[in-house]
């Protein structure tokens, strides 16, 4: 069972997962250019559901578990790379 993460390890994570997100998509952003609370989808950071499927597996491989396609929470989950980072944060095996 995990436990939640506390808003500071979140804080912490925000700029990791932005960079994660910026390497796996080969993205011509700087990190620093991102707003952690904005949109992924469209007018936020532009991505689509490839990237989205692209990004699931790099973080994957980075923290240890599995996001899955069918989890009925994806559209809170990929709200904003904040929203990503407090999942990644609960979930993490690494």
């Amino acid at each position: 069972m995990t436990s939640p993460a506390s808003p500071a390890d979140i804080d912490a994570l925000v700029p990791e997962v932005i960079a994660l997100i910026i390497e796996a998509l080969n993205m011509e952003l700087e990190a620093s250019e991102v707003d952690p609370d904005g949109p992924l989808y469209g007018d936020g950071m532009g991505l689509d559901s490839i990237d989205m499927l692209e990004i699931s597996l790099v973080i994957s491989k980075r923290y240890g578990f599995q996001m899955r396609s069918d989890n009925e929470d994806n559209e809170k989950i990929f709200a904003s790379p904040r929203a990503l980072t407090a999942y990644i944060a609960s979930q993490r095996t690494t």
